[in-house]
């Protein structure tokens, strides 16, 4: 029985790739934003439809630059959720701040906008929201907060490459948006990430941090880091580039399917379909009631994993239970419920571009065949 793994990599067709990587031989630029950094930071851009756009060579190093590049003050509060991969919370304690946990919305994942206000005190110096398995936040409600306060909002936006509101490119919401480029996204660099944003003068001081700091060959301005892309990452992104609307089409095909065969399942929630909002098809969660259902979460990954069907506990457990941050931080994960409810409950399953129809429907009876 073959393994189904809950992603896998699109790659380009092979000599798309080395006719890419070919003219690298002649430039011998291999890194430091060279020619093919740079065609994708243009390309990007467009296709992004954002005023700015800077490369990094992942997406946890470009949150942590986009934390820096804002001056928050050391010991500063951020809002923001548990319910997010590790990178979100570690970038901001990284940076010497302070996370503040919001609950999230039921519907969505999200960060619930009504219980932002009032985790907001005077320390309170930006909102770190995460865009959720290509769900958006409520960017609108978050920037009318952010102006109320005079806060900063930096997007975690590593789920919702190409996605759109309203017909925006939701990359242009906030004052900084990040996206992943790792190899399990919709869009992928192999390793890599980006940082949009539309002040103009942040383009500069990024662009150092990227790069030690350095401001010209005489003058480190700033603390920085080796964040740049390989000219061999920025290639296989231009290739990616060149099928991503294809790479979605395929996506949405497979999610229609899991939605065909689960909408009627007693016991089993699915993923929210926004309003104006043109997704990815970025991931496919499900909600397991264990009452309705007749079994739990974990009973439902250890059947698939039997089938050799890899899904993923994902995001579990929430990052206010981690480990790390014991004894340093008073975090208490049952002040975020709705959080921990859903950590506890959910399964995203197997979700990629070449996925068949029928893997989806054989996932999907041996699903069905458990609340039977």
């Amino acid at each position: 029985m073959k393994r189904i793994l809950v992603t896998q990599s699109s790659m380009p067709d092979f000599n798309e790739y080395i006719d890419e990587i070919k003219d690298i031989w002649d430039t011998k630029w291999l890194t430091n934003v060279g020619p093919k950094h740079k065609e994708l930071q243009n390309q990007l851009k467009e296709y992004l439809k954002v005023d700015n756009m800077e490369l990094f060579t992942n997406g946890h190093t470009a949150l942590e630059i986009a934390l820096q590049a804002l001056d928050l003050p050391k010991g500063g509060e951020v809002i923001t959720t548990p319910f997010t991969f590790a990178s979100t919370t570690q970038a901001i304690v990284r940076n010497g701040l302070i996370p503040v946990f919001c609950d999230i919305k039921m519907e969505d994942y999200t960060i619930d906008e009504k219980k932002i206000e009032s985790l907001i005190t005077d320390k309170t110096v930006a909102i770190v929201p995460v865009h959720v398995y290509g769900n958006i936040c409520a960017v609108e409600e978050i920037d009318r907060i952010a102006k109320k306060f005079h806060l900063k909002v930096i997007y975690d936006a590593a789920h919702t490459f190409g996605v759109q509101y309203k017909g925006r490119g939701i990359g242009s919401f906030g004052d900084i948006s990040m996206f992943s480029f790792h190899a399990t996204k919709v869009f992928h660099t192999i390793e890599g990430g980006g940082l949009c944003f539309s002040d103009d003068t942040l383009a500069s001081k990024i662009s150092a941090i990227r790069n030690f700091g350095i401001v010209d060959q005489e003058t480190i301005g700033y603390i920085g880091t080796n964040g740049k892309m390989t000219e061999f990452c920025a290639a296989m992104g231009l290739c990616n580039l060149r099928h991503i609307d294809e790479e979605i089409r395929k996506r949405k095909r497979v999610v229609e399917r899991y939605r065909k065969n689960l909408e009627s399942v007693h016991g089993i929630r699915l993923n929210t379909v926004q309003q104006d909002v043109t997704s990815n098809y970025a991931y496919f969660p499900v909600i397991i009631n264990e009452v309705d259902f007749q079994h739990n979460r974990d009973q439902v990954y250890d059947r698939l994993l039997e089938n050799n069907i890899n899904a993923r506990k994902y995001f579990y457990p929430l990052t206010n239970s981690f480990d790390c941050y014991k004894g340093s931080f008073n975090f208490d994960q049952h002040q975020t419920p709705t959080a921990l409810y859903v950590s506890e409950n959910v399964l995203t399953l197997p979700l990629y571009a070449d996925l068949s129809i029928e893997d989806v429907d054989r996932i999907c009876e041996i699903i069905k065949e458990m609340g039977d």
